[in-house]
Protein backbone atom coordinates (compact mmCIF):
# COMPACT_ATOMS: atom_id res chain seq x y z
CA UNK A 1 0.00 0.00 0.00
CA UNK A 2 1.18 3.52 -0.79
CA UNK A 3 0.13 6.47 1.34
CA UNK A 4 0.84 10.10 0.50
CA UNK A 5 0.72 12.43 3.52
CA UNK A 6 0.24 16.15 3.02
CA UNK A 7 1.91 17.51 6.14
CA UNK A 8 4.30 14.57 6.51
CA UNK A 9 6.71 16.61 8.62
CA UNK A 10 4.08 17.67 11.14
CA UNK A 11 3.51 16.34 14.62
CA UNK A 12 0.87 13.85 13.50
CA UNK A 13 1.99 13.35 9.90
CA UNK A 14 5.55 12.47 10.85
CA UNK A 15 4.43 9.93 13.42
CA UNK A 16 2.01 8.39 10.92
CA UNK A 17 4.71 8.18 8.25
CA UNK A 18 7.04 6.31 10.56
CA UNK A 19 4.35 3.87 11.66
CA UNK A 20 3.40 3.08 8.07
CA UNK A 21 7.05 2.80 7.03
CA UNK A 22 7.75 0.38 9.89
CA UNK A 23 4.72 -1.63 8.78
CA UNK A 24 6.36 -2.07 5.38
CA UNK A 25 4.15 0.35 3.46
CA UNK A 26 5.37 2.73 0.79
CA UNK A 27 5.15 6.27 2.14
CA UNK A 28 5.57 9.65 0.49
CA UNK A 29 4.41 13.08 1.47
CA UNK A 30 4.75 16.81 1.18
CA UNK A 31 7.15 18.79 3.36
CA UNK A 32 8.27 22.41 3.09
CA UNK A 33 11.68 22.96 4.70
CA UNK A 34 14.93 21.19 3.72
CA UNK A 35 15.74 20.14 7.28
CA UNK A 36 12.39 18.34 7.46
CA UNK A 37 13.37 16.22 4.47
CA UNK A 38 16.69 15.39 6.11
CA UNK A 39 14.95 14.23 9.29
CA UNK A 40 12.52 12.06 7.34
CA UNK A 41 15.30 10.56 5.23
CA UNK A 42 17.16 9.61 8.41
CA UNK A 43 14.21 7.34 9.17
CA UNK A 44 14.22 5.89 5.66
CA UNK A 45 11.33 8.01 4.39
CA UNK A 46 11.85 9.74 1.06
CA UNK A 47 9.30 12.55 0.85
CA UNK A 48 8.64 15.36 -1.63
CA UNK A 49 9.47 19.00 -1.00
CA UNK A 50 6.87 21.61 -1.87
CA UNK A 51 4.78 24.45 -0.48
CA UNK A 52 1.08 23.62 -0.37
CA UNK A 53 0.14 27.30 -0.36
CA UNK A 54 1.69 27.79 -3.80
CA UNK A 55 1.21 24.37 -5.42
CA UNK A 56 -1.36 24.11 -8.17
CA UNK A 57 -3.54 20.97 -8.39
CA UNK A 58 -1.71 19.70 -11.48
CA UNK A 59 1.65 19.71 -9.71
CA UNK A 60 0.21 18.02 -6.63
CA UNK A 61 -1.58 15.43 -8.79
CA UNK A 62 1.77 14.49 -10.30
CA UNK A 63 3.19 13.96 -6.80
CA UNK A 64 0.35 11.78 -5.50
CA UNK A 65 -0.37 9.71 -8.61
CA UNK A 66 -0.16 5.99 -7.84
CA UNK A 67 -1.08 6.40 -4.16
CA UNK A 68 -3.77 4.23 -2.60
CA UNK A 69 -4.75 6.85 -0.04
CA UNK A 70 -4.13 10.56 0.48
CA UNK A 71 -3.93 11.77 4.09
CA UNK A 72 -4.34 15.52 4.66
CA UNK A 73 -2.78 16.40 8.00
CA UNK A 74 -1.34 19.78 7.04
CA UNK A 75 -2.01 22.84 9.12
CA UNK A 76 -0.68 26.37 9.25
CA UNK A 77 -0.38 26.16 13.02
CA UNK A 78 -1.04 29.87 13.33
CA UNK A 79 1.84 30.80 11.02
CA UNK A 80 0.81 33.63 8.72
CA UNK A 81 -2.25 34.52 10.79
CA UNK A 82 -5.71 34.11 9.34
CA UNK A 83 -4.39 34.30 5.78
CA UNK A 84 -2.01 31.40 6.44
CA UNK A 85 -4.77 29.31 7.96
CA UNK A 86 -7.03 29.95 4.98
CA UNK A 87 -4.24 29.12 2.53
CA UNK A 88 -3.23 25.82 4.13
CA UNK A 89 -6.18 24.44 6.11
CA UNK A 90 -8.81 25.71 3.68
CA UNK A 91 -7.54 26.33 0.15
CA UNK A 92 -4.97 23.58 0.63
CA UNK A 93 -7.71 20.99 0.98
CA UNK A 94 -9.43 22.32 -2.13
CA UNK A 95 -6.16 21.82 -4.00
CA UNK A 96 -5.85 18.30 -2.58
CA UNK A 97 -9.39 17.35 -3.64
CA UNK A 98 -8.81 18.59 -7.20
CA UNK A 99 -5.44 16.84 -7.36
CA UNK A 100 -6.87 13.57 -6.04
CA UNK A 101 -9.51 13.56 -8.75
CA UNK A 102 -6.95 14.29 -11.44
CA UNK A 103 -4.57 11.60 -10.17
CA UNK A 104 -7.27 8.97 -9.74
CA UNK A 105 -6.76 8.74 -5.97
CA UNK A 106 -10.20 8.11 -4.52
CA UNK A 107 -9.44 7.70 -0.80
CA UNK A 108 -8.85 10.93 1.16
CA UNK A 109 -8.48 11.05 4.93
CA UNK A 110 -8.75 14.50 6.50
CA UNK A 111 -7.33 15.23 9.95
CA UNK A 112 -9.64 17.94 11.28
CA UNK A 113 -10.63 19.30 14.68
CA UNK A 114 -13.55 19.19 17.11
CA UNK A 115 -15.91 22.04 16.15
CA UNK A 116 -16.48 22.60 19.88
CA UNK A 117 -12.78 22.66 20.75
CA UNK A 118 -12.15 24.78 23.85
CA UNK A 119 -15.69 26.12 24.01
CA UNK A 120 -16.03 27.82 27.36
CA UNK A 121 -12.47 29.11 27.27
CA UNK A 122 -11.31 32.51 26.13
CA UNK A 123 -10.00 31.99 22.60
CA UNK A 124 -8.55 34.38 20.06
CA UNK A 125 -10.14 35.56 16.84
CA UNK A 126 -7.38 33.64 15.05
CA UNK A 127 -8.48 30.40 16.71
CA UNK A 128 -12.12 31.08 15.84
CA UNK A 129 -11.07 31.62 12.23
CA UNK A 130 -9.20 28.30 12.33
CA UNK A 131 -12.31 26.46 13.54
CA UNK A 132 -14.42 28.10 10.83
CA UNK A 133 -11.93 27.19 8.08
CA UNK A 134 -11.74 23.58 9.28
CA UNK A 135 -15.53 23.32 9.29
CA UNK A 136 -15.78 24.68 5.76
CA UNK A 137 -13.12 22.20 4.67
CA UNK A 138 -15.14 19.34 6.13
CA UNK A 139 -18.26 20.53 4.36
CA UNK A 140 -16.39 20.71 1.05
CA UNK A 141 -15.03 17.18 1.42
CA UNK A 142 -18.32 15.62 2.51
CA UNK A 143 -20.04 17.20 -0.49
CA UNK A 144 -17.81 15.29 -2.92
CA UNK A 145 -19.60 12.41 -4.60
CA UNK A 146 -16.59 10.76 -6.23
CA UNK A 147 -14.16 10.53 -3.29
CA UNK A 148 -14.10 7.87 -0.59
CA UNK A 149 -13.50 10.32 2.26
CA UNK A 150 -12.96 9.91 5.98
CA UNK A 151 -12.72 12.73 8.53
CA UNK A 152 -10.98 12.29 11.88
CA UNK A 153 -11.36 14.99 14.53
CA UNK A 154 -8.70 14.64 17.26
CA UNK A 155 -9.17 16.40 20.57
CA UNK A 156 -6.53 18.78 21.95
CA UNK A 157 -3.15 17.36 20.98
CA UNK A 158 -0.48 16.37 23.50
CA UNK A 159 3.16 15.41 22.97
CA UNK A 160 3.11 12.90 25.85
CA UNK A 161 3.89 9.26 24.99
CA UNK A 162 0.88 7.47 23.58
CA UNK A 163 -1.09 5.10 25.78
CA UNK A 164 -2.34 2.99 22.89
CA UNK A 165 -5.89 3.35 24.21
CA UNK A 166 -8.46 5.77 22.84
CA UNK A 167 -12.11 6.61 22.40
CA UNK A 168 -13.23 6.74 18.75
CA UNK A 169 -16.84 7.46 17.82
CA UNK A 170 -19.05 9.79 15.75
CA UNK A 171 -19.60 12.03 18.78
CA UNK A 172 -17.48 12.49 21.89
CA UNK A 173 -16.84 15.11 24.56
CA UNK A 174 -13.79 17.18 23.69
CA UNK A 175 -10.84 16.39 25.97
CA UNK A 176 -7.25 15.54 24.99
CA UNK A 177 -5.32 12.91 23.03
CA UNK A 178 -1.64 12.32 22.30
CA UNK A 179 -0.20 12.74 18.83
CA UNK A 180 1.18 9.21 19.15
CA UNK A 181 -2.31 7.81 19.59
CA UNK A 182 -3.75 9.93 16.76
CA UNK A 183 -1.09 8.57 14.43
CA UNK A 184 -1.77 5.01 15.59
CA UNK A 185 -5.48 5.39 14.89
CA UNK A 186 -4.81 6.89 11.46
CA UNK A 187 -2.48 3.99 10.61
CA UNK A 188 -5.22 1.52 11.50
CA UNK A 189 -7.78 3.45 9.47
CA UNK A 190 -5.48 3.66 6.45
CA UNK A 191 -5.41 -0.14 6.49
CA UNK A 192 -9.17 -0.40 6.98
CA UNK A 193 -10.72 0.95 3.76
CA UNK A 194 -14.08 -0.49 4.76
CA UNK A 195 -14.44 2.47 7.12
CA UNK A 196 -15.29 5.38 4.88
CA UNK A 197 -17.67 8.30 4.51
CA UNK A 198 -17.72 8.81 8.25
CA UNK A 199 -16.83 11.65 10.60
CA UNK A 200 -15.08 10.29 13.69
CA UNK A 201 -14.05 12.07 16.86
CA UNK A 202 -10.99 10.89 18.76
CA UNK A 203 -9.93 11.36 22.38
CA UNK A 204 -7.94 9.49 24.97
CA UNK A 205 -9.87 6.52 26.31
CA UNK A 206 -9.80 2.93 27.51
CA UNK A 207 -10.05 0.93 24.29
CA UNK A 208 -6.92 -0.41 22.56
CA UNK A 209 -6.46 1.29 19.20
CA UNK A 210 -7.02 -1.84 17.03
CA UNK A 211 -10.20 -2.66 18.95
CA UNK A 212 -11.49 0.90 18.67
CA UNK A 213 -11.15 0.74 14.89
CA UNK A 214 -12.47 -2.81 14.47
CA UNK A 215 -15.51 -1.92 16.59
CA UNK A 216 -16.54 0.54 13.88
CA UNK A 217 -16.72 -2.34 11.39
CA UNK A 218 -19.37 -4.06 13.53
CA UNK A 219 -21.64 -1.04 13.77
Amino acid sequence: MKTFIIGIAGGVGGRLARLLHDHGDEVDGLYRRPEQGVALAADGINATRGDLSSLDPTALAHMIRGSDVLVFSAGAGGEGGNAGTTAIDGDGLTTAITAARSAGVTRLVLVSVFPDAWRGRAVSDTFEHYIEVKKRAEVELVATEDLDWLIVRPAALLDDPGAGRVALAPALIHTEVTRDDVAAVLAELVHTPEIHRKILELTSGDTPVPDAVSHLLRE
